[in-house]
């Protein structure tokens, strides 16, 4: 990130250095949770060091996970170089089985920083609690590459979403693949494109 941006002026800048693919994407086989190792995370505010935001974001994150038996990494970032103020606080839970969980929320005027962090916290737990292997908002985004990958992908969800349902429909209907959901189980049989 090389500036953020906020709501509603943006102007936020990114570097993303992508290499094209050679080879199909290979299946998605994530089964077990597993036992959470690290939880890390960023606080990030801009032009909002006076009122302590990124701080008391942290603080309160660290204070729930640790009631949990966490004990989290946040960075602490104070920007100044956004056009506005603004705040966004990510956490991400990493298993040892390779998982990787995540939650997060952005700032608007009249949201407290502890509010953010209540909800940024218990929204990583709650899914954490579930076993599943992937949070609630990467669930319905893994179905669109697994269904390009070279053979079966399943993995657990949280939560069987609308988001979930419409891309299981979505990659039946567009690729042809065998797309399908056996409770909180998602299974897809890829078509491997090839790139």
């Amino acid at each position: 990130m090389l500036k953020p941006g906020y709501v509603p002026k943006g102007d936020g800048r990114l570097r993303m250095v992508v290499s094209p693919r050679q080879s199909p994407l290979k299946p998605l086989r994530m089964m077990t949770q597993g036992t959470v190792e690290t939880i890390r995370g960023i606080a990030l505010s801009s032009h909002l060091t006076e009122q302590a935001v990124s701080r008391r974001m942290a603080d309160t994150c660290h204070a729930v996970l640790k009631r949990r038996g966490y004990d989290p990494d946040i960075q602490i970032i104070e920007d100044s170089t956004a056009v506005q103020r603004g705040a966004a606080l990510t956490l991400w839970g990493q298993t040892d089985r390779g998982c990787l969980l995540g939650a997060d929320q952005a700032g608007k005027p009249g949201r407290r920083s502890e509010a953010i962090a209540d909800f940024v916290a218990l929204s990583l737990l709650k899914d954490l609690d579930t076993g599943a292997t992937t949070d609630r908002h990467l669930a319905d985004q893994l179905i669109l590459f697994a269904a390009l990958a070279t053979g079966t992908s399943e993995y657990t969800i949280p939560a069987v979403t609308e988001h979930v349902t419409a891309n299981l429909w979505l990659v039946q209907k567009m690729l042809g693949v065998e797309a399908h959901l056996e409770g909180k189980i998602v299974y897809v049989e890829g078509v491997g494109h090839v790139p």
